[in-house]
């Protein structure tokens, strides 16, 4: 028998004494009435475990249920194996690839020796289904690295072994699930009947994983269409097949190789030809009397603004000429800011913004007036005339960077003819293997960590604080509007979480075990640890990862 542990329980406020070798089930299992809800993980002082963790020595220990972002995200990887698992057992011969997050779910593929049609994907439903009545463990196991690929390899696993051989850890965490075995970069909840909502849904070549709803945890979140979303996806997974790096080993085997650079060339080419083909489009329309406006909208740090000097450069190859208005000198006064639901000053509200000035302003200029245009005062948090005057000569276009080109009230009174919106985002398509595929948001929020320690003085912990709030601003305001767009640029690039590994890593350490924000610096640790390091020295001034990591020739 163990000796008694103290464990403080961050749900209840209290030390609770537990034999040491328990495991988080069973400690969660004495506290059931206290906790009042049936944990999917935890936080073991401040870093994300599974249900498995076993505790030995004294701990802070935070439970986590249905609704955490951490639980989700668990839930997720969760519904993930339990799908590789069905898969297997309806169609053997099929080879899974969960690709990307669209439409509230994550697209997936079956390969090219099935054809995927509504029956099959109700076959696999079903088997889902079953998975979780059958309420299965899902049990986590540590090994030698060397002695699992043996067991990867027998089940065809042929980017999660390379992915492993050349990330370089010496023992390996996986599950084991109903006969099959997998891996993941974080923890899964500790049985499949944990599981019960979900849904497939057939799309395309392919079909939809959904968890559950946020507002509503007991059902699937409602279908969004999203076409232009997928067909950046996918012209993007294309040209991954060509460049021949489609996962993260398979980029750690052109480093070592010694191809970095052709790699970094063709997708720097890459962002310049979609940037042209957008200036064609934009410059054909101006010419057949529309398209005076270009709106450039997308996430934090999604590189909008190198995007917008990189188009306008595009522009001026096709003879037009840009003028830029920038949509923050169109702030009210900051007393009449709108306030968050925790008081602050909503500054990614539309309505932090004139719309009446605004609009007023546009239209004077499309009509050949002269106009003088106001500069924000952020420090006295007002606007102020200061003889910036502007007038549209023939050959002149303007482009307006903002989170909220998108969005319709922005320019309600401007002719949608007159009007071409561009969303720019970093739709991340390389993948770590066919299962764990790589989110957009940890791209975003590595970028931002990087650039705001670089040019705002802030920590990885400040920024790690308020991502949540800017994640939800994203889903009121920008999200929605998506399909919006007349183009879609994205602005991901093939290599740059191996250029971003070696500045982010020092940041991310640097969080204090004693803040809850470093279990998800942990997480990025661990996720980062899967990419070899590439240098920064070898990626072109005009990149746009230049605008998060310095060096940029571009003036900001």
């Amino acid at each position: 028998m163990h000796d008694s542990v103290k464990i403080y329980c961050v749900n209840t406020g209290e030390y609770v004494d537990v034999a040491g070798g328990s495991t988080l089930v069973e400690i969660a299992a004495g506290m059931r009435e206290r906790l009042g809800f049936e944990p999917v993980c935890a936080r073991v002082n401040n870093k994300n475990r599974s249900m498995a963790y076993t505790v030995y020595r004294p701990r802070s220990v935070e439970f986590l249920g249905i609704g955490h972002p951490a639980a989700e995200r668990t839930y997720v990887r969760s519904l993930c194996m339990m799908l590789y698992r069905a898969v297997t057992r309806v169609a053997p011969e099929a080879c899974l690839n969960i690709c990307h997050s669209i439409s509230n779910g994550y697209f997936c593929r079956l390969g090219s020796r099935v054809e995927c049609t509504p029956a099959l994907v109700e076959a696999i439903a079903a088997e889902m289904r079953s998975l979780a009545d059958r309420d299965l463990p899902f049990e986590r196991c540590e090994a030698l690295t060397a002695d699992i690929l043996p067991r990867f390899e027998a089940q065809g696993m042929d980017q999660k072994v390379l992915l492993l051989k050349t990330c370089g850890d010496l023992f390996t965490t996986y599950y084991r699930l109903d006969g099959v075995c997998d891996s993941y970069y974080g923890p899964l909840m500790p049985r499949t009947g944990l599981a019960r909502v979900f849904d497939l849904r057939p799309y395309k070549d392919g079909f939809i994983l959904t968890g559950y709803d946020h507002a509503d945890p007991t059902v699937p979140p409602q279908h969004v269409t999203q076409e232009k979303m997928y067909r950046a996806f996918t012209d993007y997974v294309a040209f991954n097949r060509i460049a021949g790096v489609s996962s993260v080993g398979q980029l750690n085997v052109t480093v070592s190789e010694g191809r970095t650079a052709d790699l970094i060339n063709v997708t720097e080419a890459l962002h310049e030809k979609a940037l042209a083909r957008i200036s064609d489009d934009i410059t054909a329309r101006y010419r057949a009397g529309g398209a005076r406006v270009v709106l450039i909208a997308g996430p934090s740090s999604s590189g909008k603004t190198t995007t917008t000097k990189r188009l306008g450069i595009q522009l001026m190859t096709n003879l037009l000429q840009p003028r830029l208005i920038s949509l923050d000198d169109y702030f009210v006064d900051r007393v009449n800011t709108p306030r968050d639901a925790d008081g602050d000053y909503d500054y990614e509200s539309l309505y932090a913004l004139d719309l009446e000035q605004f609009n007023r302003d546009l239209k004077e200029i499309l009509e050949g007036r002269e106009v003088e245009l106001p500069t924000y005062d952020f420090q006295a948090g007002c606007r102020r005339y200061r003889g910036n005057r502007l007038r549209l000569h023939p050959g002149e276009i303007l482009l307006i960077e903002g989170i909220h080109g998108l969005n319709p009230n922005l320019t309600s009174q401007i002719p949608e003819e007159m009007k071409y919106r561009v969303y720019v985002s970093a739709l991340t398509t390389i993948t770590l293997d066919r299962h764990n595929w790589v989110p957009t948001t940890d791209n975003r929020l590595l970028r931002r960590i990087i650039r705001d320690h670089k040019y705002r003085g802030n920590s990885a912990l400040e920024t790690i604080r308020r991502w949540p709030s800017v994640r939800r601003g994203e889903e009121k305001w920008i999200f929605p509007y998506q399909e919006n767009a007349d183009a879609t640029f994205n602005s991901s690039l093939l290599y740059e979480l191996a250029v971003m590994k070696e500045y982010a890593e020092p940041l991310l350490k640097a969080v204090p075990e004693t803040a809850v924000e470093n279990a998800e610096a942990y997480r990025l640790l661990k996720f980062l640890s899967y990419f070899r390091p590439i240098d920064l020295g070898l990626i072109p001034s005009t990149s746009l990862l230049r605008e998060f990591l310095g060096g940029s020739s571009f003036k900001y």
